[in-house]
């Protein structure tokens, strides 16, 4: 089973992601912000990240960059409410990056894509 670690300062969407990505078979820690995220992955064998690019009182994008210099054979999704963002330099250094939605699809299969991209899908 992958494990999926998803970082966003929204509640209501690390409960959301965790629910229905454990319903897709996936093992899902969380994190609400940078810190937490940071501590989860020296803790956790974390097989990707759902990473919000706008935390409270942090940026996203920076631990996009922390995240890819530590470890840089970590899959990052950058998972945003506004589509501007691609447009960012910094963004490109994700493996994929989604627009937040009610429909988790798009969601769901970049993160199979990716996975198997990587050669990172696990099995129950």
């Amino acid at each position: 089973m992958s494990k999926l670690l998803v970082v966003d300062d929204e509640a209501n969407i690390r409960l959301l992601y965790s629910q229905e990505l454990a319903d897709e078979g996936y093992e899902v820690i969380t994190a609400a912000t940078a810190a937490e995220a940071v501590e989860q992955l020296k803790a956790n064998g974390v097989d990707l990240v759902i990473l919000d690019i706008k935390l409270k009182n942090e940026s996203g994008i920076e631990l996009l960059q922390q995240i890819v210099k530590d470890r840089h054979e970590l899959p990052v999704i950058l998972s945003s409410a506004f589509s501007f963002y691609k447009d960012d330099f910094s963004a490109w250094l994700a493996d994929a990056y989604v627009v937040k939605s009610s429909d988790l699809q798009e969601l769901k299969d970049e993160i199979r894509r990716v996975l198997e991209k990587k050669g990172r899908i696990k099995s129950n």
